[in-house]
């Protein structure tokens, strides 16, 4: 029997899986607020305004929100386990980089639901 020692970003299937729906999250939000507002173009503050109220433009905002974070994660972390040797180091860059994207899905938050 062969004992395999895993190092590096191999977290297969599953972070691949990720990366890809999340892409397709984020490129179908792209496409239908093309689509909803070039027609519209050029809006007021007001028409903004009335537009991101709207319960279904907030959650397909926020769910495109939360697809970019999770790319970026994954995307980010992967480099580092790739490229940042020192244990230390890579596990400071990580939590800095986990608290900086809850902090970002926060403000997310906060503005969707302040309009």
């Amino acid at each position: 029997m062969v004992n395999r020692i895993v190092v590096g970003a191999h977290y297969g299937l599953r972070d691949w899986l990720l990366q890809r729906i999340s892409a397709i999250v984020m490129a179908v939000y792209s496409v239908a607020i093309l689509l909803c507002l070039l027609p519209r173009l050029p809006l007021t503050f007001d028409e903004w305004h009335a537009w991101f109220a709207h319960p279904v433009v907030k959650i397909g905002t926020l769910l495109f929100m939360f697809s970019l974070l999770l790319h970026a994660w994954v995307g980010v972390r992967d480099i580092f386990m790739d490229y940042v040797k020192p244990f230390g180091l890579r596990l400071g860059l990580q939590v800095l980089v986990i608290l900086v994207l809850v902090v970002y899905a926060l403000w997310a938050i906060a503005l969707l639901w302040s309009v």
